[in-house]
């Protein structure tokens, strides 16, 4: 909003910084601002410490609240569109008096917007494409939005009266990256309309609307809206698989239940006209002969099958992970030390930490140049000399570059103890071009990880093109890594990817691409989305010791 009012860049500047740091506190933000610790947090002053104080005791910011008065909405949504900053958002604004998307579309349609200087016919383009990016991406939110919001919601509904048990189901269980509705299935101990009595009468419940005698929606003030789901203990297992399975993967095991001779209607398992009690889901599919199916799986695309033959894969866990790698430093844009970094990652059980800030050419992102590596080095030593119980590996997210070379020189890579690359630029380069680039890439000998392949940022901006089947067979043939970037706005790898990867044999890289602290717990969107392309520890290059790790650096470089 500041930027778009064209505030002072030394006060917009200063409210980034106060966002890393508050992002970056480690403990409770209202804990923090009662003992001075947050008060004493680098980044943050009076001003920042007087808006955390009303976000905690009121839930709002009236310094917000005041810009959202003064700036048109529709000036902020733009902001969404990929390619679309705020000087141009300005200039639109300025030149053509333009405060919404629709009057956006309408410039970008008869060519007022291609006259503006520095637009063009091609900007008027991709403009177009943004806005029909934003309208299909509507509705949906992010997983880690989504999840937060689901487990406030069921913390809050499992101390309601007559409720035993609330569990969060849906798209947020089967760790989607984008979800649309959440759903919660309360199991209670009175019957389903005392349950709703009680629901209705939530603060903040703006509209309720029943669906069923099981079933009702709820809608809250500030827009959201959830699904609720009652059920008694007997059948909590089928309400729970129905409540959490994709619609593929209910008609399937509806199916398979027919098969194995019961019916799955209505969210229960009947033999004949015999009620089949399932407490529990493992119950629920044990009754079908099933192995229980982990609710990642729970796709429609071939877990049933599997589960009958007893062949799911034993599937990643949090536990597996041995080393932290992709992580940001206060060398380029990131918001904690070496040390900070990792230490923070020794109390999270990890043996090892790759930092890998960004190379000379995201000079964007304070990239590094080699004199700056060199010192970090010389830092990352000191580190490891005092260190117990954890390994700092010197690492670089360089850049791939548009002829496809890496940034820095093969002096410099062969001096660190593995390399990310990733694109950070040319995202328009065609299909043929962009898949030359990064397998000319693939090709280095220093190269151990690729850095979040297709670009993606979800409900933000699309994959850039790329031939997916011929990086993986590069992958597969060169033993370099494929990153599934844990960061929630990217997931990239797709879930949906992994599978045909794994098949190949390509190794997988879980980064978090941690620009703080706080970004080390991205690791469990990471292995939410592994979980769902049937990855287990084996197949995670991360997930390995590390003696195992450094040797397949070692083998990529010929040693």
């Amino acid at each position: 909003f500041l930027e778009l009012k064209n505030e002072n860049p030394f006060r917009v500047r200063a409210f980034r910084t106060a966002a890393r740091a508050v992002s970056g506190f480690p403990g409770d933000l209202r804990e923090g601002l009662e003992s001075g610790a947050l008060a004493a947090t680098k980044g943050v002053g009076p001003a920042t410490l007087q808006i955390v104080s009303e976000i905690v005791t009121t839930g709002r910011a009236s310094v917000l609240e005041d810009l959202r008065e003064q700036i048109p909405p529709g000036l902020v949504e733009m902001l969404s569109i990929s390619g679309l900053g705020v000087a141009k958002i300005r200039q639109i604004h300025e030149a053509l008096d333009i405060e919404s998307l629709p009057e956006l579309e309408a410039a970008a349609l008869d060519g007022r917007l291609a006259k503006l200087p520095r637009f063009g016919q091609k900007t008027s383009e991709n403009i177009l494409k943004g806005i029909a990016f934003l309208r299909q991406a509507s509705g949906f939110r992010l997983s880690h939005h989504a999840a937060d919001e689901a487990e406030g919601l069921r913390a809050a509904l499992e101390r309601l009266p007559g409720v035993t048990s609330a569990v969060v189901a849906g798209e947020v269980r089967r760790r989607t990256e984008l979800v649309k509705d959440l759903v919660l299935v309360l199991v209670a101990d009175t019957s389903p309309a005392d349950v709703f009595r009680r629901l209705s009468q939530l603060p903040g419940v703006h509209e309720f609307a029943g669906q069923d005698e099981r079933r009702v929606t709820l809608r809250f003030a500030g827009g959201s809206s959830a699904q609720i789901v009652v059920t008694a203990a007997v059948n909590a297992g089928a309400v729970l698989v129905q409540a959490t399975g994709s619609e593929a993967h209910l008609r399937q095991l509806a199916e398979h239940a027919v098969t194995a001779g019961f019916a799955f209607n209505g969210a229960a398992l009947w033999r004949g006209s015999e009620f089949v009690p399932t407490p529990d889901e493992q119950a629920f599919y044990g009754r079908l002969g099933l192995s229980p199916i982990p609710p990642e799986l729970r796709e429609g695309d071939g877990e049933i099958d599997a589960a009958s033959r007893n062949a799911l894969p034993r599937l990643l866990e949090r536990g597996d992970m041995r080393g932290f790698l992709h992580c940001h430093t206060t060398y380029s844009d990131g918001s904690n030390s070496v040390m900070e970094l990792a230490e923070a990652c020794r109390a999270e059980g990890y043996e090892y930490v790759g930092i890998t800030d960004h190379s000379q050419a995201a000079a964007y992102a304070g990239g590094l140049k080699p004199d700056d590596l060199a010192r970090q080095a010389d830092e990352i030593d000191e580190a490891n000399s005092r260190l117990t119980g954890i390994r700092v590996l010197k690492g670089v997210e360089a850049d791939i570059l548009q002829d496809g070379r890496i940034d820095f020189d093969e002096a410099v890579l062969a001096r660190l103890d593995f390399v990310i690359a990733s694109i950070h630029s040319r995202f328009n380069m065609g299909p043929k071009e962009m898949t030359a680039r990064m397998l000319s890439a693939m090709d280095s000998p220093h190269l151990t990880i690729v850095g979040h392949p297709t670009g993606r940022l979800l409900l933000s901006r699309d994959p850039y093109g790329l031939d997916l089947d011929a990086v993986i067979e590069k992958a597969a043939a060169t033993g370099v890594a494929l990153e599934v970037n844990a960061d929630p706005h990217r997931l990239d790898l797709d879930w949906r990817v992994l599978r045909r990867a794994r098949d190949r044999g390509v190794a997988i890289s879980i980064g978090a691409d941690a620009h703080s602290v706080a970004g080390i717990s991205n690791v469990e969107f990471g292995i939410g989305i592994a979980r769902k392309g049937w990855l287990g520890p084996d197949h995670i290059v991360n997930a390995q010791p590390l003696d195992r790790f450094l040797d397949r650096v070692a083998r990529r470089r010929g040693g």
